[in-house]
């Protein structure tokens, strides 16, 4: 039986178009305890390839985290399936405020070690212990409490476009890294503040929330249904929004507007700007800030050297790719020397 993709990405986006029907893009995931996430895998890929589901989906032990497009004829049909499934029956599904039916192009479903890299090895800590989810309004009003201390979960990267008013970002490249570093900034208030975080759709701050109780917080809330849900809620109840920016969002759209703030800056030539794109030099790839005027001198590249390559014929540049190492294991997103106005170190 097919268990994999038979078609291209281009292949798939002329299907799309040729079908002329409105996709939803969407967001979920569950902590739970799956015996066999081989099997779960599996059993996910057969249902949702006849439904013409695409996207990104991870399975582990401890769950499943879905980013992924579905047919709106068909969306009915995919959800009667989730609620089929004891553990994702009602399942909070995020649905992007800006639809783009190319947002995802394949349908990939991976079994991981983690549905969320955490770089943790602690047998005593329960993900499912999370802490209090709160709803737009409570979270409103949560963080103008002086007794807050409010933390975006995200990479650099992220909270760089858009973030709450008055956030702690930290200048991390992971959410591994963000872990340890909160942990230390706030070991004194442990007792007598309350740490509230956000992140995209919630499933960073839900471990994240799990992980401080595991620590020793005692009071810990988390954004439910994140940035997305936020500002859905917002606009759906005339609320006060306090979120600044874009929200970051990791499918071919790279990002949602949330207010009319542009935070954010050009990282050729510092202009205000808030648009990410990846170099064209397939070699380098490097997610970064560019506006309309860099990527015409650039010609959508992130430098000189790179602008050179790319001009080259197709089959010299992959000539020059032949043996080398992933770019994105050489390149961190957002950070490298070539990028003028990018602050670059932690």
């Amino acid at each position: 039986m097919q268990l994999y993709n038979t078609l291209s990405a281009k292949e798939r986006a002329a299907l799309i178009e040729e079908a002329g029907q409105d996709r939803l893009t969407i967001s979920f995931y569950k902590y739970a305890h799956i015996g066999n996430p081989v099997i779960f895998r599996n059993h996910l890929f057969i249902h949702w390839n006849e439904m013409d589901v695409l996207g990104r989906i991870y399975v582990a032990h401890e769950g499943i985290n879905a980013q992924l497009s579905v047919p709106a004829g068909n969306f009915g049909r995919f959800k009667d399936f989730l609620d089929s499934i004891t553990f994702l029956e009602n399942v909070r599904l995020n649905i992007a405020i800006e639809q783009d039916n190319m947002s995802f192009l394949k349908l990939k479903v991976k079994v991981r070690h983690k549905i969320l890299a955490d770089g943790l090895n602690d047998a005593t800590f329960d993900v499912t212990n999370k802490g209090v989810h709160v709803n737009a309004e409570k979270f409103n009003k949560l963080i103008e409490d002086p007794d807050t201390v409010l933390v975006d979960m995200r990479n650099h990267y992220e909270s760089e476009i858009g973030h709450f008013k008055n956030a702690i970002t930290p200048d991390v490249d992971t959410f591994r890294d963000s872990l340890d570093i909160i942990e230390k900034d706030l070991q004194d208030h442990k007792e007598d503040k309350k740490l509230v975080m956000y992140c995209t759709g919630g499933i960073r701050c839900e471990k994240a929330s799990a992980y401080y109780k595991h620590k020793g917080f005692r009071q810990v809330y988390q954004l439910e249904g994140g940035i997305i849900e936020y500002a859905r809620q917002v606009e759906q109840l005339k609320l006060e929004n306090k979120f600044l920016g874009k929200n970051f969002v990791f499918d071919h759209r790279r990002g949602e507007r949330i207010s009319d703030d542009i935070i954010s800056q050009c990282h050729q030539c510092g202009e205000p700007c808030d648009d990410h794109v990846n170099c064209a030099n397939e070699a380098c790839h490097l997610l970064f800030i560019q506006c309309k005027k860099c990527a015409e001198k650039m010609n959508d590249c992130c430098s000189d050297h790179c602008k050179e390559i790319h001009a080259l014929p197709y089959e010299e540049q992959k000539a020059l790719r032949k043996g080398k190492v992933v770019s994105n294991k050489i390149f961190k997103k957002g950070r490298s020397e070539v990028l003028k106005f990018k602050k670059q170190s932690v």
